[in-house]
């Protein structure tokens, strides 16, 4: 086709969408604004770098992470299938090499002649718009002033932004081994030759006391206190739940249930866990230390950390600006812009990834692939089919566009906005079980009709 489409932003929702309407015949034109502007987290300039994590969460069926991984699969992203190449040790979640990841997500955009990968900040609505079908706005959370004004201007509303949080890794050779111990949560190592996915770091009772109180304490880069609404609940920093109560770390992130300390034979009172960034094992991230303390107190209170006393930091943590939409406002159930001053545009705007309030990896390439999908029906004058609301996406997809959600901040696929079961069994495994068949009926349903209205190609006998 003729049909130019411009997708601002080439992290996961952008990179995703631009193959995915690549594989559709249209041209693209992908906006990235690094290295030309630079952003506080990102550390290079390729396609799809992850600045937090590098896990995507559950491969589980009977969970809602896992099956949004079961519609990515069926939808054949692009994305999740470069994730499963360039995947590391993680139990029973999806984790990347995030170099190898980045690289990769690169190099295929790069080698499609229908994109076009244009080295630019993007600094208007009207900039996007010029000489395109339709566009994609894909910038993330950390979306560059200039179009943040612009957006805003189109939207008629106050901006949205809360503070996100992103853990240190650690270098694998500089931990103590006589401390530190490989294993998984009640021995599920899913197959693992070296004894679990995880390397697990024991507090005692008397450690860890100490540890809360450097933690509570330590210095921050932001100096002021932080109301709750300020932080986004997923990416609460370790420092910021340790101040709700000596215990909260203990039991959220920190829970040291199902691991037996091998010096003991016991449980330990808590557990920092560590999990492999790359294939190589030679860095790992502190699971769940999203922070907000300055570098050098990082160093000083997380090498408080059994086995962690030597600790050299690949990286430290960071707490960075994220920019949403409210999304419950201005999109509709296509990630559609909704309004007049986009009606004036004269081309179609769609959201994807974190600026249209999803949060989460798989989420935000879920997102970019089904933009796609609805840029494309919208350029071709065709009605996309509904996603049910039973399917992972669809249930965030409801949420996040349903008119009556309030205070609304980005949202993850769980179980609890899903539509609630007829006949629920008790059994919470029976639940989620059920959840997860009856998300499989309805992505089934919805792939029917995704062939017959042309949008996925039917599969050759």
């Amino acid at each position: 086709m003729d049909k130019t489409v411009a997708i601002v932003g080439a992290g996961l929702a952008g990179s995703e969408a631009a193959l995915q309407l690549a594989d559709r015949g249209f041209h693209v034109r992908l906006f990235e604004m690094r290295p030309i502007r630079e952003t506080p987290v990102h550390k290079t300039s390729l396609c799809g770098e992850l600045v937090c994590s590098n896990s995507l969460k559950s491969t589980k069926m009977e969970s809602a992470a896992g099956m949004l991984k079961e519609e990515l699969a069926a939808l054949g992203s692009h994305l999740y299938e470069i994730a499963l190449e360039c995947s590391v040790p993680a139990g029973g979640a999806l984790a990347v090499d995030r170099d190898g990841f980045a690289r990769t997500v690169t190099a295929r955009i790069e080698e499609s002649p229908l994109i076009e990968l244009v080295r630019s900040e993007v600094q208007s609505l009207d900039e996007a718009a010029c000489g395109a079908a339709a566009v994609v706005l894909a910038t993330g959370p950390l979306t560059s002033d200039a179009l943040s004004d612009s957006l805003q201007e189109h939207l008629g509303c106050e901006q949205l932004s809360f503070y996100d949080a992103a853990a240190p890794i650690v270098m694998a050779d500089s931990l103590n081994l006589d401390v530190v111990f490989r294993q998984s949560r009640y021995d599920k190592d899913n197959g693992s030759q070296l004894g679990g996915d995880y390397l697990n770091a024991p507090f005692d009772k008397e450690g860890y006391g100490r540890f809360i109180d450097a933690l509570v304490n330590a210095k921050r880069h932001v100096a002021h206190e932080f109301e709750s609404h300020e932080l986004f609940q997923a990416c609460q920093p370790i420092e910021e739940i340790a101040r709700k109560g000596a215990d909260a770390p203990r039991f959220g992130p920190l829970k040291p249930v199902g691991l037996t300390d091998p010096r003991t034979g016991k449980r330990p009172w808590a557990v920092v866990q560590l999990r492999a960034e790359n294939r190589e094992g030679s860095a790992y991230n502190l699971v769940g230390f999203q922070t907000n303390l300055t570098f050098a107190e990082q160093q000083r209170v997380f090498r408080m950390i059994p086995g962690l006393e030597q600790a050299e930091f690949a990286r430290f943590g960071v707490m960075h600006r994220n920019t949403f939409v409210d999304a419950p406002r201005v999109l509709d159930a296509h990630l559609r812009f909704k309004g007049a001053a986009f009606e004036r545009l004269g081309i179609p705007v769609f959201a994807a990834g974190q600026l249209a309030g999803t949060e989460g990896y798989s989420e935000a390439i879920r997102s970019g692939l089904h933009a796609a999908l609805e840029a494309t029906a919208c350029l071709r004058g065709i009605e996309a089919p509904a996603l049910p609301s039973e399917c992972a996406f669809g249930s965030l997809l409801a949420y996040a566009t349903d008119p009556q959600t309030v205070d609304y901040q980005p949202m993850h696929v769980n179980f609890g906005i899903m539509k609630p079961l007829e006949n629920s069994p008790r059994s919470k495994a029976q639940r989620y079980a059920a959840y997860a068949e009856r998300g499989k009926e309805a992505l089934g349903i919805y792939m029917r009709d995704l062939r017959q209205c042309g949008l996925i190609e039917v599969a050759s006998s």
